[in-house]
């Protein structure tokens, strides 16, 4: 994978790209009805390939992968892989079980040599796959080439940083252009333990186990997981979804080999650690485009790992609910996006990404329909920091907030923040802001589905001085869209941080 930058407050969506469209709701059928729609607009069965944007064009801004970015590239397409295998396990679909053997011929056509790949960890998940493929097929060839992909990369395992695997196979040593993270390592566990099962080899335990604790020690804070660790020893705390499903997968691994409940215990710390802060009101946020786009989907994976493999039943309603999320929020071409809070943009006018489209059928596929048809509120408290954010950062330095943190430093005229709402029926609701305004009084313009009004935070006595700014609105029944934003026009910006908005009766 080609790193990513942190980018949560980018702004992606214009309002008027963001259409409503009727509630679609996770029923029985909905999982392989939404499987149907993402294969008609991604697959081209003439190349056994998934292209990379909705509208089967090359994008310069991720023309990664064969022909110029016109498919998908090599981890995307991994991604990809096993949402089919998500849908094949959970559905049965016959489709799905013959698409497994076709992905993996156009991945072996495109790319004939698998170690023509700078990346350790997009050769791990084409592993991973490989594996689960294996177990879900019968097919030797899976197997076996799951033994080679990993076996390949774990050779670049040493004992800089105190041990684990380099994140790439060149460089090595060198901490200026390479590094060792939780998507490397964590994936390589689980691939590991599998390949013990399917061949009985004590090694490849030996490795894992080896693998896991040097990630536990390092990179596990408390259910939080530190992204990488670089330079002369410098880790790294950027915040993903799929480092915590990744660390739990691995987690889950040991603990179902070890029997041992403190392993379970991390599994569980991590998942809880993502629910209490990677959530807009109860659903996995919004984490970006192009690769940060399908994060979501490997946190919900191993979620469900969990609750079949270990009984964590209680997170079943949290999958559900975000399945649902993302069910009302597809387009008319029944596709995905980037937020499952948000209504998806209309094909006709956004090129959606595969990665990101793939995700909604990943969770659908993984979760139990609960035969709920409306909208899902969630927990109606929205993390400022969680939010889609245009030219606001997230801070920390003051103490009293909730989640992760806040937003602040916003001054710049339409800077601000959006929040994606969705209530069960239409009415009058309270939006209560948690702010502090030590600089004096502060202005926004708050606009509720398009209609715009002033508001003032009154001054607080500082910084961590946090009061509530109380706002009576009407909202829609399902999805509504609230902006927070500097209007220069109004006048009078000043500094506020706020750390969240909750929605009240």
């Amino acid at each position: 994978m080609k790193r990513s930058l942190p980018i949560l407050g980018v702004t992606l969506l214009a309002a008027a790209l963001l259409v409503p469209q009727p509630a679609h709701a996770l029923t029985a059928a909905e999982p392989e009805t939404a499987f149907d729609d993402f294969v008609d607009v991604f697959w081209d069965d003439s190349a056994n390939y998934f292209f990379t944007y909705s509208d089967h064009q090359i994008h310069p801004e991720h023309a990664h992968g064969p022909q110029g970015g016109l498919y998908t590239d090599y981890w995307w397409e991994a991604q990809l892989w096993e949402t089919v295998m998500d849908v094949y396990e959970r559905t049965g679909s016959t489709d799905a079980r013959r698409m497994i053997d076709d992905i993996y011929d156009g991945f072996q056509t495109q790319y004939p040599d698998f170690r023509d790949n700078d990346w350790n960890d997009d050769i791990g998940w084409w592993a991973r796959g490989a594996i689960r493929a294996y177990e879900l097929t019968g097919d030797a060839e899976y197997r076996d080439d799951a033994i080679e992909m990993f076996d390949f990369i774990a050779q670049y395992a040493d004992t800089t940083y105190g041990g684990g695997i380099w994140w790439k196979n060149v460089d090595i040593g060198d901490g200026e252009r390479n590094e060792k993270n939780v998507a490397t390592n964590a994936t390589a566990v689980y691939t590991a333990m599998r390949i013990y099962a399917a061949t009985g080899d004590v090694s490849y335990r030996d490795q894992a186990r080896t693998i896991f604790s040097w990630l536990d020690a390092n990179f596990y804070v408390g259910g939080k997981l530190r992204d990488h660790i670089e330079g002369t020893g410098q880790f790294v705390d950027w915040d993903w979804t799929y480092n915590q499903g990744n660390y739990a997968g691995a987690a889950l691994e040991m603990y179902l080999d070890s029997g041992d409940p403190a392993e379970l215990s991390r599994a569980v710390a991590a998942v809880d650690w993502a629910v209490a802060n990677l959530t807009s009101s109860g659903t996995f946020l919004f984490e970006g485009v192009d690769d940060t786009g399908g994060f979501k989907a490997i946190l919900t994976r191993n979620i469900r790992a969990l609750i079949d493999e270990a009984g964590q039943t209680q997170y079943e309603q949290l999958l559900t609910d975000n399945a649902t999320q993302a069910a009302n929020h597809l387009n008319s071409a029944g596709i995905g996006a980037y937020d499952w809070t948000a209504p998806a943009p209309e094909l006709g006018t956004t090129a959606i990404q595969s990665l990101a489209a793939a995700a909604s059928v990943a969770v659908m596929s993984q979760a139990t329909p609960d035969g709920y048809t409306g909208p899902v509120e969630g927990t109606r408290v929205y993390e400022a920091e969680n939010t889609e954010r245009s030219g606001v950062i997230s801070e920390s330095g003051q103490s009293g907030y909730s989640g992760r943190g806040y937003i602040g430093g916003w001054i710049g005229d339409g800077t601000g923040a959006t929040f994606h709402v969705n209530v069960a029926s239409a009415g009058t609701y309270e939006l209560q802001f948690h702010y502090a305004a030590a600089a004096g009084v502060a202005s926004r313009a708050l606009t509720v589905n398009g209609a715009t009004t002033p508001l003032s935070f009154p001054a607080t006595s500082g910084w961590g001085d946090w009061q509530t700014r109380t706002v009576t609105v009407s909202l829609d029944e399902g999805y509504n869209r609230v902006d927070l934003r500097v209007d220069s026009a109004a006048g009078g910006a000043n500094y506020v941080n706020l750390d969240r908005m909750t929605v009240a009766d």
